[in-house]
């Protein structure tokens, strides 16, 4: 798992997009498993739990994975939390002090959803050099401009989309804690390389893996 993360965080800052000043960010439930007798028998208790998946409004067994990106969606930072010990903000703000996500000094936007509001989080990731972006919500007063650039936050479900669906993290079939952070670092060093090839290549979609998906 290690050695993995470590060529897909190279990779990630291999690509041209590593130097923008522009990340996005994004949670998704990472299931493991359905049955009762497989929550017992599981080797992933410490870091699966019960969770609420909001997208199809139901609950779910397994793990929530944070995701940073690029705009191109190679990622630059990840992680895998226990969705009741660590809620999505908190699980958010520890990736960020953890991890460089963006070349540094100055302020890095992040777009986000509206499950990364409030004062805390967005105090939080401004000290780290952070500037969270996010649609606003019903409860708060519209802005004089809105700005929000919902075309982006299309794009990080998209990559959410090709690591769980095209290379396969949704049916990782992990049994223990060490067994799913293995194949999560895979998926994403694999993610990560395609992208880097594409720039290498000059395609023009970088993140299409439709010519190594035979």
């Amino acid at each position: 798992g290690s050695a993995l993360l470590t060529a897909a965080m190279w990779l990630a800052r291999a690509v041209p997009t590593w130097w923008e000043r522009l990340r996005l960010m994004d949670g998704t439930p990472l299931r493991c498993g359905a049955s009762r007798v497989t929550v017992n028998r599981s080797g992933l208790g410490e870091i699966a739990g019960y969770g609420m998946d909001k997208s199809h409004h139901a609950f779910y067994w397994g793990a929530k994975l944070m995701l940073i990106t690029t705009v191109d969606g190679a990622i630059t930072a990840f992680s895998l939390a226990h969705p009741k010990e660590l809620d999505e903000r908190k699980q958010a703000l520890h990736l960020l002090h953890v991890h460089d996500c963006a070349p540094g000094p100055g302020p890095v936007p992040i777009v986000c959803d509206k499950g990364f509001a409030g004062a805390g989080i967005e105090t939080a990731a401004e000290e780290l050099g952070h500037l969270l972006i996010r649609p606003v919500r019903q409860d708060e007063p519209e802005p004089q401009v809105k700005v929000f650039p919902s075309w982006l936050r299309q794009r990080i479900e998209a990559v959410i989309w090709t690591l769980k669906n095209q290379l396969g993290q949704e049916r990782h079939a992990a049994r223990t804690t060490e067994g799913l952070w293995a194949r999560t670092c895979q998926r994403v060093c694999a993610l990560n390389a395609a992208i880097w090839h594409n720039w290498l290549i000059g395609a023009p979609v970088k993140r299409s893996l439709i010519a190594y998906d035979h």
